[in-house]
């Protein structure tokens, strides 16, 4: 019988090496044995505004679980971007004024198919002064505008369409910024092959693959978003994700020159910025008056990453998704004054209203 267990006992290690060794890509994960110092920063160095937060139910949901947890953050003010438009927005207003004020705002939202039809752009103009009327502080335009959005013809919507100039003027005149999402990272629209270093995320997410017809070539859309940004130059933009760029920031200097009109937001480009810090700290220093802070999805538990790679100079510690970046973090150690206008002083310059009671000078 001991002889018996013993094979058994054999044939189970065999069989667990045998699995081992036939991992996927997907389920290899391994943990670094580098032992370095450095640690997990679980509240921000100073208090800061969220340019790029999403809460879908605003207008109805009970906005204390998530105070809690911004307070555990030292996130002070939060952006809505679904804002949404009429009663909603309103309900949402009300629901922040009846319970946090001064701890969120909302942006509006546009939809932007049928444009250029019989009085379209003058009711959306018009629904959107009144949105600001009741209590919006800016504009945020989805990524669905220049990919899936159609004109009253039923053709592509590009950004840069001239029906669209009056939302843009309007903006303007009324000082309020427009944040906007234009396409999607650039790999989406490369070959699906081992030279894409986003095949992960494209095997586990296989919808975010893109093509030059589907819906149309990436540098196109991004070109439309440029010429958009150029054509109106008394409009404040900040470009979310750093505009697709945070992997060349040297174009993005580029780009940053050219535009002067255009910040950027750091939202879910953060594993960029980790893997490049000496180059991304110098972009940082230099555009320090136009960086915003940002994260995107609303999970707590990944702001951490952000903290460590702007506030520290910890080397090699791991980024929160695999899928979106297998590689490690390095921190940027930026200085505090820059870390301040990052966190929250360019975001109370740029967006209107802001209770800027809470934050150090």
């Amino acid at each position: 019988m001991k002889g018996l267990h013993l094979f058994l006992y054999a044939l189970i290690c065999i069989n667990s090496t045998l699995l081992a060794q036939d991992l996927s890509f997907e389920e290899y994960n391994p943990k670094s044995t580098l032992v370095v110092p450095g640690n997990v920063i679980h509240k921000a160095k100073f208090p800061f505004i969220d340019i790029h937060g999403h809460q879908y139910r605003m207008a109805t949901q009970d906005l204390g679980p998530v105070v809690e947890a911004m307070d555990t953050l030292n996130m002070q003010i939060m952006v809505n971007l679904s804002g949404r438009s009429g009663a909603i927005l309103e309900q949402a207003v009300q629901n922040i004024q009846d319970n946090y004020p001064n701890r969120f705002v909302v942006f509006a939202n546009i939809d932007f198919n049928g444009a250029g039809a019989a009085g379209w752009i003058e009711k959306t103009v018009n629904q959107l002064k009144e949105d600001v009327k009741q209590g919006a502080r800016g504009l945020k335009v989805y990524k669905s505008l220049g990919m899936y959005n159609k004109d009253a013809d039923g053709k592509r919507l590009a950004i840069d369409d001239p029906r669209l100039d009056p939302i843009w003027e309007t903006c303007g005149k009324l000082g309020i910024p427009i944040l906007i999402h234009a396409a999607d990272p650039k790999p989406f629209w490369e070959a699906f092959d081992a030279d894409n270093e986003r095949w992960l995320e494209l095997k586990t997410h296989p919808r975010r693959k893109r093509s030059d017809d589907n819906p149309a070539p990436w540098e196109q859309i991004i070109a439309e978003q440029h010429r958009m940004f150029k054509k109106h130059p008394e409009t404040t933009f900040i470009n979310a994700h750093m505009g697709w760029f945070a992997n060349d920031l040297g174009r993005l200097g580029q780009l940053m020159d050219e535009i002067p009109n255009m910040n950027v937001g750091i939202a879910a480009i953060i594993a960029e910025l980790g893997r490049q810090p000496k180059f991304a700290r110098a972009f940082f220093i230099k555009y320090q008056d136009r960086i915003l802070f940002g994260k995107d999805s609303w999970k707590p538990e990944e702001f951490p990453t952000y903290f460590r790679v702007l506030e520290s100079d910890d080397e090699y510690f791991p980024y929160h998704k695999k899928y979106h970046a297998f590689w490690a973090m390095y921190g940027m150690d930026l200085p505090d004054e820059v870390l301040k206008k990052v966190y929250y002083k360019n975001a109370l310059r740029i967006v209107p209203g802001l209770d800027k009671s809470k934050f150090p000078k």
